[in-house]
């Protein structure tokens, strides 16, 4: 099994030290998540399946694949992801760009989830339609693969045309992966269908069964697990086709760096292929 640490959970005061833990301690990446703008009305950000507002307006955003290069220069092995990037809120050109400048400057470490996002706040600041986010994130995807991946690029299609492009340079993987979130019927076929593995949201053993039968068998999962029992436990995960859990040990900042030490030693993390 990989462990990965989510860094947004974090003061981001700590992110980097936390990072840099991680990176020595041998998990196998770290993660940042992703928002564009907060509007200061409220009345469109409430969470699904909540009657709370999901953001705070005053909250500092980051440009995730930025702060990751950042962070690809503090350490030499650890992976560099977004849980998850709205990909679909930029033009692919941007999206395909920052993504290929992290993995070149990480040497091959990025790993590029996204989502169409819950959000319609941000999206109605950027001027995009929130309606159609969803296909216009499959298509997008299509577009930063080919960027990564063809030496010259043409595209006509329903949000996104333009001319032959050359784009250089390449992405250092073969396969930069790129990985879906979002748990709704249309978020598990993007993730089987036109990615490279599936991200949940925060769940335990019994609750994530329904979301993997319905994603169906060969897709990669990385599951967010925030309560996990001991390591007797992570057997379970993996049966169910868990490749990697994103996990929080800690309930302070101050005290992430020394939960993660005592995480791994419980855990076995870093021996073998990434840890238990």
């Amino acid at each position: 099994m990989k462990f990965g640490v989510p860094l947004g959970l974090l003061h981001p005061a700590a992110w980097k030290d936390v990072a840099v833990a991680a990176d020595e301690l041998g998990f196998e990446s770290v993660w940042l998540p992703e928002h564009l703008v907060f509007a200061t009305d409220l009345s469109m950000a409430v969470y699904p399946g909540t009657s709370d507002p999901g953001i705070k307006p005053q909250t500092p955003l980051f440009d995730a694949p930025a702060y990751l290069c950042w962070l690809a220069a503090h350490t030499t092995r650890v992976r560099l992801g977004t849980a998850v990037q709205l990909l679909a809120l930029r033009h692919p050109f941007v999206s395909a760009r920052a993504f290929a400048t992290l993995d070149v400057l990480s040497s091959g470490r990025a790993i590029c989830g996204v989502g169409a996002g819950w959000y319609r706040g941000e999206w109605d600041a950027a001027g995009v339609p929130f309606g159609t986010r969803g296909a216009r994130l499959d298509e997008a995807i299509e577009v930063v693969r080919r960027l990564w991946s063809e030496p010259v690029v043409a595209h006509s299609g329903r949000f996104y045309s333009f001319g032959e492009v050359a784009f250089e340079p390449k992405p250092v993987q073969a396969r930069l992966p790129v990985l879906a979130g979002g748990e709704s019927p249309a978020a598990l076929r993007r993730a089987a269908r036109l990615c490279d593995g599936w991200i949940s949201m925060p769940h335990t053993l019994e609750s994530i069964r329904p979301q993997i039968e319905r994603l169906g068998a060969g897709v990669p999962v990385t599951a967010h697990a925030y309560a996990l029992a001991g390591p007797d436990e992570v057997d379970g995960w993996a049966a169910l086709g868990v490749e990697r859990l994103i996990v929080r040990p800690w309930t302070r900042s101050r005290d992430a760096v020394s939960r993660l030490s005592a995480f791994a030693a419980e855990y076995g993390v870093g021996e073998g292929d990434g840890g238990v």
